[in-house]
């Protein structure tokens, strides 16, 4: 039995709280909260359970981690705070607890993240002697694991593909869709997304990775994307998308080997299913799509819906879970930043009904 700290309870957070209740192998040492009004209240409040755990959430990060957890689950929204999320991260690892992490994407594949936080994860993993490992879903195990799980069953790879094609319009995270992706925004403004590297830094180690893990030196990374404009005036859970803003975007970071796109991370996000008509169509309810161009050729879908029958319920809860049911490895690891490779195989041990 691992007992885990939960950092976080927003999209991914809340359903990782009630994962950690429910499962066999794990037991929650505590919550940690940003809001003020979530200070107090029991873990099984926050993520919609009924029966009192008896573990309330705090901000006291300290006093936590003073009672030597085993791991603590960090899924603080990292997306526009990086700086603040590696710091937080170094105050628990340098306290010698492990990570387990989905908010700073690029440490994925830490050799092709920003040195310098880089160098600030590895002083502390080294001073606590623990062990840290980020992932989800994409980035993560749908562009990392899956795929290079494929070509392992290559005689000869020409090209990788690994396509997000899902609809977003029950993503409940109006930052993340208005201020990130730009969506509901004039075609000529530029979100954060499309700033010029910012799809290089956030997906570029993963592209990185695969690069590396098929022994292939690659020319560059570039990045192109295209947006579409919504038809009409309509509404998601989140807000209201107006007539001719920003209601479909495509983009892909690619890994240029010899001067063509060999390794190629692709995202297809829309608000509504009819947008972007001449785009892919996504799997069956929206997902993933691996193809591997070679002898054999792969084509993998992965199409996910939660207990609610959604699809982005799924993927929020398959990110939790891609990182709470790695813990035991993590925690046997040697002290470090962990990549996918360095992991054994993760399986659903103990969750067969």
């Amino acid at each position: 039995m691992h007992r885990v700290v939960q950092w976080g309870t927003g999209n991914v957070g809340r359903l990782a709280l009630r994962a950690i209740i429910e499962h066999p192998h794990l037991e929650l040492a505590g919550v940690i909260v940003h809001s003020a009004d979530k200070i107090g209240r029991d873990a099984a409040e926050l993520c919609a359970l009924d029966t009192p755990t008896g573990v309330v959430a705090t901000d006291d990060v300290d006093g936590l981690l003073a009672e030597n957890p085993d791991v603590v689950s960090y899924m603080a929204t990292g997306d526009l705070r990086p700086v603040e999320a590696v710091r937080d991260l170094c105050r628990v690892l340098s306290a010698g607890v492990n990570v387990v992490n989905t908010a700073v994407v690029p440490l994925v594949y830490p050799p092709a993240a920003d040195a310098r936080q880089v160098r600030m994860l590895e002083e502390a993993c080294a001073e606590g002697g623990s062990s840290c490992f980020t992932s989800g879903i994409d980035p993560g195990f749908a562009n990392d694991l899956l795929p290079l799980t494929l070509t392992g069953m290559c005689a000869r790879v020409e090209s990788v593909r690994i396509q997000e094609n899902l609809n977003y319009d029950t993503y409940d995270q109006a930052e993340v869709l208005f201020g990130m992706f730009g969506f509901g925004k004039p075609l000529d403004e530029t979100p954060l997304i499309l700033s010029p590297g910012v799809l290089r830094i956030t997906w570029g180690p993963t592209v990185q990775m695969i690069a590396n893990a098929l022994d292939v030196q690659l020319d560059d990374i570039a990045e192109v994307h295209e947006r579409r404009p919504a038809t009409e005036t309509f509404d998601i859970p989140t807000g209201t998308i107006e007539a001719g803003t920003t209601g479909a975007l495509r983009f892909e970071v690619q890994g240029i080997v010899n001067g063509r796109p060999a390794i190629v991370l692709e995202h297809v996000t829309r608000l509504r299913d009819d947008l972007a008509p001449e785009w892919p169509a996504p799997p069956e309810g929206g997902g993933y799509r691996i193809e591997i161009v070679g002898d054999p050729c792969w084509t993998m879908e992965l199409g996910m819906r939660g207990a609610d029958g959604d699809h982005n319920t799924g993927g929020l809860l398959a990110t939790a879970m891609r990182l709470l049911n790695a813990i035991p490895a993590v925690c046997a690891a040697p002290p470090g930043l962990l990549t996918p490779t360095d992991l054994p195989l993760i399986t659903g041990r103990g969750l067969l009904s």
